[in-house]
C-alpha cells in the first residue's frame, strides 16, 4: 500500500470512528432504557404545509447492530434521506407509518390529527414495544410508557429513524400528488406555502387535498 493510500484509509477509518462517536451520543436515551426489549421512537411530518397528510413515522431499531448517519430527517440530503430509508426498512425490528388527510386535519385539528397519525403508526408495527421515545409531545390515548424529548429527532436515533421513514413516505406522496393536481409546484415545496405555491392556489383555487382551515387568507 503506498502512502497516498494509506492516508485514504486512515481518513476513513477516522471518519468512520467520528460517526461510530456521533451514533453513540444520539444513543443515550436508549442506553437508558435498555432494560426495555423494544424501544420505539416515533416522530411526524407535515404539520406546517398548507396541502398534503400529516404522517408519523414509529421505528424500532435492533439493539445492536447500529444504523450510521441517522439524524434529523431536516438535516440531511434527499439522496441520504432515500438511502437511510431503504436501510431502516431492511434493518429495523419494526417499523409503522400514520397518515391522516387534510379533510380530517380540518375536521379536528392539526395536533389532534398529528396525534392520531401517531397511534396509527404504533397501531401499525408488527411488535409492540415496550417504551415509545416521541419527539417533543406526549401522545394521548396510548397505554405505552412514554419519554417526549425535546428536539428528539436530533438527541435519539430511534427518533430520528422515524423522522426519516415519514419524511420520505410524505416527499413521495406530494410528488405524485403534483402529477395529477399540477399548478401548486408540490413535488419542490411538498405543499409548505411558497411563492409558487401561493400563486398557484389564487390562480387555481384549492385542490382536493388543501387544508381549508390553512389557507383561508389565500383564497
Amino acid at each position: 500500500m503506498n502512502k497516498r493510500e494509506e492516508e485514504k484509509l486512515k481518513k476513513q477509518q477516522e471518519k468512520l470512528q467520528k460517526e461510530l462517536e456521533r451514533t453513540e451520543a444520539m444513543s443515550v436515551y436508549e442506553k437508558e432504557y435498555s432494560d426495555c426489549t423494544y424501544i420505539c421512537g416515533i416522530d411526524e411530518v407535515g404539520r406546517g404545509p398548507f396541502a398534503g397528510p400529516v404522517v408519523a413515522g414509529a421505528v424500532i431499531l435492533p439493539k445492536d447492530d447500529p444504523i450510521l448517519y441517522l439524524n434529523d430527517s431536516k438535516k440531511l440530503s434527499e439522496k441520504k434521506r432515500e438511502a437511510l430509508y431503504d436501510e431502516i426498512m431492511e434493518r429495523a425490528v419494526a417499523t409503522g407509518i400514520g397518515i391522516v388527510s387534510p379533510a380530517r386535519i380540518d375536521e379536528i385539528n392539526i395536533l389532534q390529527a398529528t396525534y392520531e397519525a401517531m397511534r396509527m403508526a404504533i397501531g401499525n408495527l408488527k411488535v409492540e414495544p415496550d417504551l415509545l421515545l416521541n419527539d417533543a409531545v406526549t401522545i394521548p390515548g396510548v397505554d405505552i410508557r412514554q419519554v417526549p424529548i425535546i428536539k428528539g429527532d436530533a438527541k435519539s436515533v430511534s427518533i430520528a429513524a422515524a423522522s426519516i421513514i415519514a419524511k420520505v413516505t410524505r416527499d413521495r406522496l406530494m410528488v405524485e400528488y403534483d402529477a395529477v393536481m399540477p399548478g401548486y409546484d408540490f413535488a419542490a415545496n411538498k405543499g409548505y406555502g411558497t411563492k409558487k405555491h401561493i400563486e398557484g392556489l389564487k390562480e387555481l383555487g384549492p385542490s382536493p387535498i388543501h387544508r381549508m382551515t390553512f389557507i383561508k387568507k389565500y383564497i
